[in-house]
């Protein structure tokens, strides 16, 4: 049976809410902090525009609200959907460390490193502190000069978000209501 996504309630039919520009699915008691969202499968199949039912559904499926039928009777089967940080590598914890002892082991100063960069050596000694993150193209360098790897894997929080679990965090969850 569906879950509110607000509250967490199983609700045999729930409704797609906008609240506060995100669309949730949503039971009676927690809909009207939003506005419904008007489902588009009737008005898309009649459309004399549509050349075919299907390809108006996958049209309104790639709007973001990922088929609010299909979906919600799955209950935890859903898939968090792919964006850009997915394919970004993690910088890792330790990555001052890592520059600095790489730099000490080959005996470059500070200095040296920079210029072997084409960087400013105020950037390499912020970085060794650990005050600033290293952009792409700096990490790809110091990995390159250094041969160092800056990166962790992602393994584990990748099989956090694609396992199954039957718990489910919600927004009431999270949120506190003041009343």
């Amino acid at each position: 049976m569906p879950q509110c996504e607000m509250c967490g309630k199983e609700q045999a039919a729930l409704t797609t809410t906008k609240v506060e520009g995100a669309e949730l699915e949503l039971c009676d008691d927690c809909k009207e902090f939003g506005t419904e969202v008007r489902t588009e499968s009737s008005s898309s199949s009649s459309s004399k525009y549509s050349t075919s039912s299907s390809s108006g559904k996958a049209k309104s499926g790639s709007s973001g609200s990922s088929g609010s039928g299909s979906s919600s009777s799955g209950g935890g089967s859903r898939r968090r959907r792919r964006d850009m940080f997915d394919d970004m590598d993690e910088v890792a914890a330790d990555y001052d460390d890592r520059i600095r002892q790489a730099r000490e082991s080959r005996g470059l100063s500070q200095e040296d490193l920079a210029k072997e960069l084409n960087e400013k050596a105020s950037l390499i000694r912020k970085l060794e502190r650990g005050d600033i993150l290293p952009s792409d193209d700096v990490r790809t360098k110091l990995e390159r000069e250094l041969d160092i790897s800056l990166v962790e894997g992602v393994d584990d929080e990748e099989e956090e978000w694609s396992s199954g679990s039957s718990t489910t965090t919600t927004l009431g969850d999270v949120v506190k209501r003041k009343d």
